[in-house]
Order: structure tokens, then sequence, then C-alpha cells
């Protein structure tokens, strides 16, 4: 509690010195879904097996995500969308073993082993709130990868075209995410009833941006490259990122996580951009002041 008041004073009283200093509004897509491929993305249910799909994004600076869309093809009601969790990943070897297990051809510029704790999210916990949206009643990607994910030799050539209704899904993240500067994957998994989510493919990767990797609880905790390894077809494989896009604020000058200084200089940085603390929380999209102290005191203090 003693930390939550000095951070709350602290802020304050920075911000009876200061004024808003600049905004930094943060946003990242990968464009529009191109029709070539749907993989399978989906949260473990009944008689299914947890699948999951990675691709990558990059953060300069230290980042509030407070919001995503993701775009699917589905094969049921969009009512039938009954969650959505994201989790967020660094790029291996980070909270991983390594050497790895060697059951897949590659980990070079995969997803870890584990997810980042803080930064997961889910629906059925009230982290996260989404609503689903119509895109196209009738549309096409020529090639699909749901249950070809396999270690060692893992091409499979892919499942072949199948058509549904493109779906976006908008997501809110009620406890946004705060990272600091660095290279990620974004993994979402939907949970349908009576149907599965296929995350669409969008334009080609284009470094130092990376392909989109999947994996499902079989293979965990390896990961596979979609076009190079599932797909195949050597220096020929196709690579693939995935639609979606992630909305926030940057917070230039917030401390470094781990480091002493982090809480006096993250303070420093939320009032000279916001101008004090309710202002803060407000337009980072945090539900309460607490709530902001709490992720700023766990940003701090991993």
């Amino acid at each position: 509690m003693r930390l939550r008041t000095s951070l709350t004073a602290a802020m304050i009283t920075a911000g009876v010195l200061a004024t808003p200093a600049w905004a930094a509004p943060f946003s990242f897509t990968t464009g529009n879904a191109d029709g070539r491929l749907g993989a399978l993305s989906r949260s473990e249910s009944p008689g299914k097996v947890e699948t999951e799909t990675a691709d990558d994004f990059i953060l300069t600076e230290t980042t509030v995500i407070n919001g995503a869309t993701i775009t699917g093809l589905i094969n049921a009601p969009l009512a039938n969308i009954t969650n959505v969790e994201v989790e967020v990943y660094h790029v291996f070897p980070l909270d991983s073993v390594n050497p790895p297990s060697g059951r897949v051809l590659s980990r070079a510029n995969s997803p870890a082993d584990v997810e980042i704790d803080a930064a997961t999210r889910d629906g059925s916990e009230g982290t996260l709130s989404f609503s689903a949206s119509s895109l196209n009643a009738n549309f096409s990607v020529g090639n699909t990868v749901v249950n070809g994910i396999n270690p060692t030799p893992s091409t499979t050539g892919g499942e072949g075209s199948v058509s549904g209704e493109e779906v976006q899904i908008t997501i809110t993240f009620t406890k946004p995410i705060l990272l600091p500067a660095g290279h990620y994957f974004f993994r979402p998994d939907v949970l349908l009833t009576g149907g599965d989510f296929l995350y669409l493919s969008a334009s080609t990767p284009v470094a130092p941006d990376l392909q989109a990797w999947i994996r499902n609880s079989h293979l965990a905790p390896d990961w596979v490259r979609i076009g190079t390894d599932v797909i195949g077809g050597g220096a020929a494989a196709p690579k693939f990122n995935m639609t979606f896009s992630l909305g926030g604020n940057t917070i230039p000058e917030a401390g470094i996580s781990g480091e002493p200084s982090c809480h006096g200089d993250s303070v420093s940085a939320l009032a000279r951009q916001f101008g004090g603390v309710y202002a803060a929380a407000s337009t980072l999209g945090f539900s309460s002041v607490d709530a902001l102290q709490d992720t700023f005191q766990e940003f701090c203090n991993p």
C-alpha cells in the first residue's frame, strides 16, 4: 500500500509541476487478409487440442497496448465466438530451454517456449473484452494448416483451400499490456462452439519482420514455421504474416524494468506526457488509477 500511495503522490506532484509535453500514439498493422492461408488458432475445448499461431511485432520504446484486432475465417455463426485469449512471447532463446529439443528443423527466430505471464489477457478472466463483425460472408483461402502440425519431418504441403465467413475481432484490453522496447510475438486464441477460427494471412514478411509460426499442445514447447516447415518447398517455400493490428501509446523515457530508478523514471515520464495520474490512466485505457499503478509496479518489479 505504501508503494501505491507514494506513486500516486509522486505523479500528482509531478503533474502539478508539468504540462503534457507530447502525445505518442502507437499503432501497428500487417494490413488486410490476402487470401493465401488460414491457420488454426484455437483454445482447448472438449475433444479439441489447443493450437497456437503467432506472428511478430517490434516495439522501439516502452509501450502500453490497449487494443488489438485479428482477422480470421469461421465456419459457424458470429455468436458462436465465446472467448478470446491473447499471449505475448519473447523471441527464442529467451524464456526457453536452450539448446532446444531438436524435434523441429529450427527454433531460430521462433516464439519462446513459454509466454510472458504479465502480458496474458483472457476474456474469461475479465482482462479483455471483444466484439466480432463480419467482413465478407463468403471468403476463400488457397491453403490451410489445421491438423498437420508435426515434429520433423513436418512438411505436409498444407491441407487445401476452404471457404467461410471472414470476420474481424476487435479486442480491448481492460487491463492494458505494458512492454519495454523489444521484439515480440503476438498470439491470439479464439474459442468457438461448433466451429474453429482460422487466422488469416496478410502480406509477405520483409526483414526484419519474421514469418508466422504454429504449434499445438502435442508439439509444445516447440514451434514450426508455417511456410518453411509445414507447407514447405525449399528455397521457394512461402512465408506468411498474420492479419492483426495493435494500438496504444508509447511512454518515452519510462524506467527500465528491474532497475532501482524504474519507479521514479516512469512517474516522471507519465507526468510529462499526460500531465498527471488521472489523465494518464484515462488516456492509456486503464479502468482506474489503481490499475495503472499496479501495472507499472509489476513492470518495475518483475
